[in-house]
């Protein structure tokens, strides 16, 4: 899969030679910026391929070698494709030798799916530090609950130091005010000595407003379609090929070099393509030939409100092949059962119902009419495995976005938590998420 990681950002070998990649169809010249403590110095890149990237490999680079490009308008840019942003969004990219981390997780198996207890995790808020090396101080807390998986809310570099984490604009740059890279690679390193998992958050549907320098270098974005972050990603019109395989590298380069168990796939129903192979299929096909090739299973779980089944079907039977899918319907079946609460979406929820039809069937919605939404919604996911389904009572989403951004137990008594708890504990193979804590 070595081939997969080298197309964009930076590729440093250990023989101190450096190669430096940019797509950048648009582009009629490209030059890469040294920033040496001395005096920069600009390199012409003067390969381009047909593909559109451009490239230069130069010798005698050292891992803390700081970057940018210059375009042909004169304008300097950060690498969107760089591992590390030591000075934010706008500042210079750094290359990072991924090959000096010693990792101690060989005799880590790995845990299957249907057996993981995950624990929703922000970095910035999990701890006072708000690091990945704080974190790895309350490893030991988290394995008494029992929880043998994090979900680690998007690390991806965002403007600032404190975020929500989904409007990164770096995909493959590891958030400076957490740790960086090798602070990141220290945690899934003790997460697995621990026996503990680590899945990954990551962000395929849009990219944020600042600091996002893919504007003007090709067609990433579209405006054929319209998302509530704005225009969606270009993953099925004119030069889409480029940006499928930035954002199907990108899967394999977390995998590959922080030694990521899994990968969360966000707002999957925000990723449009009607291509004859879709994204989310490529994707699911990719992460499968380098799980193969490891041996060691990779994960994709997605979030998506579509009530699909194709989302979790193999590609054999006309699905896209993701492992697992979060499942909205029962968190909202649980939440409206207990509060009573019919604003937005919960409207259709409420009734015992919903429940049993979602624990029989997948879905509470399986082309059944939704007064939400105004329209029949859904297929059916009966004939799947409940295993491909995560469960649980609350979410980042669903306290984060609500007004208060109340808990659940702001909301019910503490007898209706625990039963909320129980709920989501007892329900097998389901899938099982512990409460995220902020």
């Amino acid at each position: 899969m070595k081939e997969l990681i080298l197309n964009n950002g930076p590729s440093y070998a250990k023989d101190g030679s450096c190669r430096f990649s940019l797509w950048a169809p648009d582009m009629k010249a490209v030059e890469l910026k040294l920033c040496l403590p001395e005096e920069s110095s600009y390199v012409a890149m003067k390969e381009k391929d047909e593909k559109g990237y451009w490239r230069v490999t130069l010798d005698k680079i050292s891992p803390e070698t700081q970057y940018m490009f210059r375009l042909n308008n004169g304008q300097e840019i950060p690498d969107p494709a760089s591992h590390y942003q030591p000075d934010g969004v706008h500042g210079a990219s750094q290359v990072i030798c991924h090959n000096d981390f010693q990792w101690e997780d060989g005799s880590f198996p790995g845990i299957e799916l249907s057996e993981m207890i995950i624990y929703e995790l922000h970095v910035g808020t999990f701890t006072p530090a708000g690091t990945f090396d704080a974190v790895i101080c309350r490893l030991d807390n988290l394995s008494e609950l029992g929880v043998n998986a994090i979900e680690l809310m998007p690390a991806a570099q965002f403007p600032g130091d404190r975020n929500w984490g989904y409007d990164g604009v770096y995909p493959y740059g590891v958030q400076n005010s957490y740790g960086g890279p090798a602070g990141l690679k220290r945690l899934v390193n003790e997460c697995h000595k621990k026996g503990i998992a680590v899945i990954l958050d990551v962000v395929y549907n849009h990219l944020g407003p600042e600091g996002n320098y893919l504007w003007g270098l090709g067609n990433y974005f579209t405006s054929s379609y319209n998302t509530p972050w704005g225009n969606a990603i270009n993953f099925d019109g004119p030069l889409s090929d480029g940006v499928r395989l930035f954002f199907i590298e990108n899967a394999i380069y977390w995998l590959d070099n922080y030694h990521i168990d899994a990968l969360r796939l966000d707002a999957v129903h925000a990723i449009f393509d009607f291509g004859a192979i879709p994204f989310l299929q490529n994707l699911a096909e990719t992460v499968n030939k380098y799980s193969k090739l490891m041996r060691n299973k990779h994960y994709l779980i997605a979030e998506s409100d579509l009530d699909d089944s194709r989302v979790i079907r193999p590609s054999a039977l006309g699905g896209y092949g993701i492992d697992t899918q979060w499942s909205d319907d029962y968190h909202h079946c649980i939440h409206t059962l207990l509060t009573g609460e019919q604003s937005g979406y919960y409207l259709d929820f409420g009734k015992v119902g919903h429940l049993v039809k979602t624990l029989r069937d997948g879905y509470a919605y399986t082309g059944n009419y939704s007064r939400f939404r105004k329209r029949c919604h859904g297929n059916y996911a009966g004939d799947r495995d409940k295993g491909q389904f995560v469960v649980c009572s609350q979410n980042h989403d669903q306290i984060g976005n609500r007004m208060l951004g109340e808990r659940l137990s702001a909301l019910v008594s503490f007898e209706a938590v625990k039963l909320a708890a129980a709920a989501v504990l007892m329900v097998d193979p389901f899938v099982k998420t512990e409460n995220c804590l902020f």
